[in-house]
């Protein structure tokens, strides 16, 4: 099975009476079934424009929709006590995509979910993916004609998030019968590469946007663990860029722990030092964070390295192949 989420997952919506809650809860149902209902202070009772039911809590939505992943849309100032909220409410899954979390907020809510996870299994675990993140997608098989709204056109995975769901390929629909894992710092290039391997003949297991700040849940050595322990995942593509050394720990940590072909690609080669790149995290700084001693690390723990964002299709054919 894929990773995280799959069809059996119900999502709830933290925020689904705001604009991009409401945009994008629609864009998730439309996409597959998943969404199950939302969350939005003094409006419980009540049902959304898509006709889920809207609970005052998370620990309602809980009760009453059996959830057990949740997207979070609400501002900055609060995302993490939604964060912390949905924990606590029995949530495992929680993916926030609001932007512009401050650090401060997130070194707490990092130490409290570490703290609630010590000791837990893999099955137990919370799993936070993001701030700042496109959310989490598993490609499932076509249901449905699309012809009429008594048969829409619908999936079998669950898309949590804001990534564009018709891009992802599910394995039976691939012309190589394989699909790869997708585990990326940036969005955009998420969509990028999830268009590239469709297009190399590849569907996709899981593809998981992590994020860019510097302080967020789940990092590449989490999802390369996961993906390593999924049989559905036939190798694994994975997007880094400068600043910090996440991408360095998670090439030492593979070349230990992975069996599987793995690709790579490192955004920001051309910044120069000092120099902020999109993302808070992406910061080369110290003398550490530099795109080149990550690629080499990668390079030596046996990733394909894309060289340019436009071949990053090509490298993951590359490593399959090889």
């Amino acid at each position: 099975m894929p990773i995280l989420i799959d069809a059996s997952t119900r999502v709830i919506c933290q925020g689904i009476t705001g604009g991009f809650g409401q945009l994008h809860t629609k864009g998730c149902l439309l996409y597959s079934p998943a969404v199950v209902g939302g969350v939005t202070p003094g409006k419980g009772g009540q049902k959304d424009p898509n006709g889920l039911p809207i609970f005052n809590t998370v620990a309602d939505a809980v009760a009453g929709t059996k959830a057990d992943a949740t997207m979070i849309f609400v501002p900055p100032p609060f995302a993490a006590d939604a964060i912390l909220e949905a924990a606590a409410a029995g949530i495992r899954v929680i993916c926030c995509i609001t932007e512009g979390v401050p650090v401060r907020d997130m070194v707490r809510t990092r130490a409290a979910l570490d703290e609630m996870n010590a000791g837990r299994s893999e099955k137990e675990r919370i799993y936070l993916v993001g701030p700042n993140c496109p959310g989490v997608i598993t490609p499932g098989p076509k249901t449905g004609s699309g012809e009429s709204k008594d048969d829409p056109y619908t999936r079998e995975g669950c898309k949590i998030g804001i990534m564009p769901g018709y891009i992802h390929t599910h394995v039976s629909e691939s012309k190589s019968g394989r699909s790869v894992g997708i585990v990326s710092r940036s969005g955009t290039l998420t969509y990028e590469a999830v268009w590239q391997t469709s297009n190399e003949g590849y569907g996709q297991s899981t593809c998981v946007g992590i994020g860019g700040d510097p302080v967020r849940g789940v990092g590449f050595i989490d999802c390369l663990e996961l993906f390593e322990k999924d049989a559905k995942t036939d190798g694994v593509l994975m997007i880094g860029e400068i600043g910090g050394t996440d991408e360095e720990a998670a090439a030492e940590w593979a070349q230990s722990n992975m069996s599987k072909p793995l690709a790579a690609f490192i955004a920001g080669r051309t910044a120069p030092p000092g120099k902020r790149m999109g993302h808070a995290g992406a910061i080369i700084s110290g003398g550490e964070g530099g795109a080149e001693s990550k690629i080499k690390a990668l390079r030596d723990a046996g990733f394909e390295i894309a060289e340019t964002p436009a071949s990053m299709g090509q490298a993951m054919k590359r490593a399959m192949e090889g």
